[in-house]
């Protein structure tokens, strides 16, 4: 009769710690923060054509909240140095000074993200996937400072990028995004060559591609079927 029971407490146990585990292993979060570098490439005055003609390193930091397995929205802060000269361009005119800058920039934005896959780690009748490649589109604000002067404007990041879980609580990311910027001095130049340019109809564009790994924090209700 004790062995029975032995073996009933046995079974209890083993089943609590299992059904314990599966809990842990589809817990959900609902922001992650984290590291991101990379490296950034301009197209404007002086660059037409390769944008990575003079690549330079982008680093900040990005943080995200996370809605559902398909929506997430991020915020970001990043330094990129950009440069250019005009002597990378065909066009010339007759008397025109080469003309280089480098720039210090500072990107300040938010994004939604649309994830295509249901991104995450949980039970399998929610079709959770640990990889998923996504596009994202925001509003941002670039400061840009050229030769001592700072220069402010609304930018629109626009792109893809693709996220793995590495664990549980653990995202590695990579994005590559394209940025308009809707201001003329991203790079020093009202205009190269003299013609001023409308608030959209500007020349300045820069990208960032860069890697990031994010940690989860903040457990999402885990007593109710309520989910924010």
């Amino acid at each position: 009769m004790k062995h029975c029971y032995m073996k009933k407490i046995l079974a209890i146990t083993a089943a609590a710690l299992l059904l314990g585990s599966a809990t842990a292993a589809a817990q959900e979060y609902r922001y992650e923060i984290g590291p991101a570098l990379g490296v950034d490439g301009y197209l404007g005055d002086v660059n037409d054509g390769n944008m990575y003609k003079h690549p330079g390193v982008t680093a900040g930091a990005v943080m995200r909240y996370n809605m559902d397995s398909r929506w997430a929205f991020k915020a970001n802060l990043l330094y990129a140095g950009l440069s250019g000269n005009s002597n990378d361009i065909d066009r010339k005119i007759p008397g025109q000074e080469p003309y280089s800058f480098k720039s210090h920039v500072i990107d300040l934005g938010v994004q939604a993200e649309f994830n295509f896959l249901h991104y995450g780690i949980g039970a399998r009748y929610k079709n959770y996937k640990r990889l998923s490649p996504y596009m994202v589109l925001g509003l941002g604000l670039t400061t840009a400072i050229v030769d001592g002067k700072v220069n402010v404007c609304p930018n629109l990041p626009m792109g893809i990028g693709v996220k793995y879980k590495l664990k549980e609580r653990l995202n590695l990311g990579f994005e590559f995004t394209m940025r308009k910027g809707f201001g003329d001095k991203i790079d020093g130049l009202s205009d190269l060559y003299g013609v001023k340019h409308g608030f959209a109809k500007n020349t300045d564009w820069y990208s960032i591609a860069v890697f990031s790994i994010t940690y989860e924090f903040s457990k999402r209700c885990t007593k109710c079927h309520y989910v924010e």
